[in-house]
């Protein structure tokens, strides 16, 4: 079978380890939100993301791969599987998203194991804004999430990318002190719209702040100019006039990037979906597997869904970007 070739390659897959987070941020897992997480029975295993990976994506083109959750380092094993993604042959391009709090420990580990690119959650310099975000009680968790990204850097992991959902009256006034992390250090800092995706209540009353004006607020400080580092997903990429690093911005909201799209989400408990925003044509891949269903015939279910994906992607512009999900983004893996 060859590989689809749709007008965007569909080559870039976001595997969620786990749909459980230590963090239970307001954008993500809102307070006294119902979450039924899956059995941990019911996560795939290592070895069988591995055989899918193996078997069934890199077949059909896929090279990229970016480990997720909920929070991904709190997966067992987490080191020894990235271990086994890097030395995959076809493995062109690995990276994890983390909310950066066991990054301390485990940064050193896992760029033995051959991972260098790490997304990092930073959504405020301020301690107490930082933990009113990611909620729970007791100390703040920044000075902690702080180290990751200090370790992670002295490791080093390039690019470090330090990831930002902005969102007004509670950190949209920390948008430049957050571009300026970029100035003097090689960091890329990615301002991300603030989406309705489990959180219907918070985003009813705070709304969101386009792109555009947050790009403004740069501009008019410093000076930006279109960067030529681009990266492996939707971010429009900047850099400040004589910066070291880059900022980014991911429009989902105001600028529909559905054209663009390059990817598929693969949840924790094996269900394959083609856009973030849309359950429909969702496949269970653990349930075949486990089933005894043929790698052959998962692998031609997945290449008509990888087909699909264009059309999908193309109805999703059209729509304005609206969709059906039951799930919040923690258990979509997003």
């Amino acid at each position: 079978m060859t590989s689809p070739n749709p007008p965007n390659r569909i080559d870039y897959l976001r595997i969620s380890l786990i749909d459980r987070c230590n963090f239970q941020c307001v954008y993500c897992m809102p307070e006294g939100a119902d979450l039924q997480y899956a059995l941990k029975e019911h996560w795939l295993t290592h070895d069988e993301i591995l055989q899918l990976l193996r078997e069934v994506f890199i077949p059909l083109g896929f090279t990229r791969f970016r480990l997720t959750g909920g929070e991904p380092l709190l997966r067992p094993g987490i080191v020894e599987l990235v271990r086994a993604i890097a030395q995959l042959p076809q493995t062109e391009d690995l990276a994890i998203t983390t909310n950066g709090f066991l990054l301390a420990d485990l940064a050193q580990p896992l760029y033995e194991a051959g991972l260098r690119r790490i997304n990092i959650s930073l959504d405020s310099l301020n301690a107490e804004t930082f933990q009113q975000i990611i909620g729970g009680r007791g100390r703040s968790r920044w000075q902690d999430v702080w180290r990751g990204i200090q370790t992670a850097h002295k490791v080093g992991f390039s690019p470090l990318k330090l990831n930002v959902v902005v969102i007004p009256g509670i950190n949209d006034h920390e948008v430049l002190d957050l571009a300026a992390l970029s100035i003097e250090q090689e960091w890329h800092v990615r301002f991300i719209e603030f989406m309705p995706i489990g959180n219907d209540t918070l985003f009813g009353s705070k709304g969101w702040i386009d792109s555009e004006s947050i790009r403004a607020q740069i501009r008019d400080r410093w000076g930006i100019k279109t960067s030529s580092i681009k990266g492996n997903g939707p971010a429009d990429v900047f850099q400040i006039t004589g910066a070291k690093g880059t900022i980014g911005f991911i429009s989902q909201m105001s600028e529909c990037f559905c054209d663009r799209c390059n990817r598929m989400r693969l949840s924790a408990d094996g269900l394959l979906r083609p856009c973030l925003l849309n359950e429909n044509g969702q496949i269970d891949l653990r349930t075949s597997l486990r089933n005894g269903i043929p790698l052959s015939k998962i692998r031609e279910q997945v290449a008509v869904l990888v087909n699909e994906k264009p059309e999908i992607n193309f109805k999703m512009r059209e729509s304005g970007v609206t969709g059906a999900y039951s799930r919040t983004m923690s258990q979509i893996g997003g």
